[in-house]
């Protein structure tokens, strides 16, 4: 039985908002058509179409060799797969970097070809420009402050973000530049869990947490992490509520078996 009734009528971003200290936001990711509509039925508010498609299914060590085009052709599979769900384009790397104008020209297309309602993009109060100019040209943003993928680079191995004075007024300031320039929501992403609780009473706009504790507006994960589908090591704060990654090898397993005994039909 799914948690919400299904329904025709796609939530729209107002719908995100409104259930900011009323009721939690549940958010996967998707990368497919399949995957996607599984996500949509089960009852995600909102699916995000992630660059950890990447990773997920490209095999990338890292989110930044994704294109804009790779990102808008698996939206659209993802806007076939759902009824309900708000689906949010992650906009890749070096898509809205450059410019706030680049940036504008780049979530309009990805939002005009794909179908999305909103995009997201990585970055703190140094991108609150970025986020204005684009929620300027009538597109909705979610931002993500935290640990961010896409600055693999510059900050090499993954760790919890806000457990410093000097970080939490980074983080603090972010949030509320972002939330000023429009964002509709903020995604925290590793931030120390009661850093991510102090922040959520303060903004009047959504947090959306992965790996920032229990204290947020709602949850995101990789739901190749969630269903036990992740290839390699999947993130403590996951907590896989299945191990369909096993099962399908057990599956293909008893397939080649009945085909090499010829039992099959």
């Amino acid at each position: 039985m799914s948690v919400h009734p299904q329904t025709e009528v796609r939530l729209n971003i107002n719908d995100i908002v409104s259930k900011k200290g009323k009721e939690q936001v549940p958010c996967l990711t998707a990368y497919d058509y399949t995957m996607a509509t599984w996500c949509d039925r089960g009852g995600a508010d909102l699916i995000l179409v992630g660059d950890s498609a990447a990773n997920v299914v490209f095999g990338e060590t890292t989110t930044l060799p994704i294109t804009l085009d790779t990102m808008i052709l698996i939206s659209k599979a993802v806007m076939r797969g759902t009824k309900r769900a708000v689906v949010v384009l992650d906009l890749p790397f070096m898509s809205y970097q450059v410019s706030p104008e680049d940036a504008v020209r780049n979530a309009g297309r990805a939002v005009k070809e794909s179908g999305v309602l909103a995009v997201k993009l990585e970055g703190g109060a140094e991108f609150a420009d970025t986020v204005k100019a684009i929620t300027r040209a009538s597109i909705p943003v979610m931002a993500h402050i935290g640990l961010m993928p896409q600055s693999a680079l510059k900050f090499g191995k993954f760790r919890t973000f806000g457990k410093t004075p000097e970080e939490q007024t980074y983080l603090r300031e972010s949030a509320l530049r972002l939330q000023d320039a429009g964002a509709f929501a903020v995604v925290l992403e590793c931030v120390y869990a009661p850093f991510a609780a102090e922040l959520t009473q303060e903004l009047f706009i959504p947090t959306i947490g992965i790996g920032s504790g229990v204290d947020v507006d709602g949850q995101i994960l990789v739901t190749h992490d969630l269903l036990g589908m992740t290839v390699g090591k999947a993130p403590k704060f996951a907590q896989p509520v299945a191990q369909l990654g096993e099962s399908a090898t057990e599956g293909v397993r008893a397939y080649v078996a009945r085909t090499l005994s010829r039992t099959g039909i």
